[in-house]
């Protein structure tokens, strides 16, 4: 393996999602440098099966896509297993309804097309990181959407789970693989897996996308 290809190889790995050529080609030559663009695709249904076949670390998502927006891109890649992939929005719009229901829908961050190239490959490492990461103009409707919860709604929600099962819960929704957690709390994997089974039938979630779902639209990260 040539030094070339072993630099590549610790490069992290981002799939663009966008409709507009020009754009992507754009923007693979604004940070191809610093990440490894691992695939694009310019429709919903190429975006998926991209994005299972390459498993990204991030996906560059837009908001509005021909044939379904960019939560339709995030569906189709959980229900296929891919619930190791994080997204980021990058979109021309700044719309409070666009950023809220893209995050509902699962995406870590939101940036919009006038963010720089460093600032995009920062925001890129963030998401790939477990944190979420938004536009400063962006980030307080997301605030404002998640702090219309009522706070007794979530306690009473939490007071169904141990303590143990509410660490387990957290890092889930964190993105962390069971053997991490399992790593971080010093139990079993087995163990976590019990704990995460637990979880889910008291909160009455069918998978782990619902569940990191769940969490983030009552902030419990």
């Amino acid at each position: 393996m040539s030094a070339s290809d072993e630099r590549l190889e610790v490069r992290l790995k981002v799939y663009v999602v966008d409709d507009h050529r020009i754009f992507r080609s754009g923007l693979r030559a604004e940070i191809a440098r610093s990440v490894w663009i691992a695939g694009e695709a310019g429709t919903v249904d190429e975006a998926v099966e991209g994005i299972l076949a390459s498993r990204p670390a991030v996906v560059r998502l837009d908001v509005h896509r021909p044939g379904g927006g960019g939560a339709a891109v995030i569906e189709g890649v959980r229900r296929g297993g891919g619930d190791d992939v994080e997204f980021l929005a990058l979109s021309a719009s700044d719309s409070a309804d666009d950023v809220v229901a893209i995050i509902r829908a699962g995406a870590r961050g939101y940036v919009t097309k006038t963010v720089a190239a460093d600032e995009l490959v920062t925001a890129v490492r963030r998401v790939a990181a477990g944190d979420a990461y938004f536009s400063p103009q962006l980030a307080g409707y997301v605030l404002d959407a998640f702090a219309a919860i009522p706070v007794v709604q979530v306690d009473a929600e939490l007071g169904q789970l141990t303590p143990r099962e509410r660490e387990v819960l957290q890092h889930l929704a964190r993105g962390y693989t069971y053997a991490e957690i399992a790593e971080a709390l010093v139990i079993s994997v087995k163990t976590v897996e019990t704990h995460a089974s637990n979880v889910l039938r008291k909160l009455q979630l069918s998978n782990r996308h619902e569940l990191s779902r769940w969490a983030a639209e009552r902030n419990i990260t």
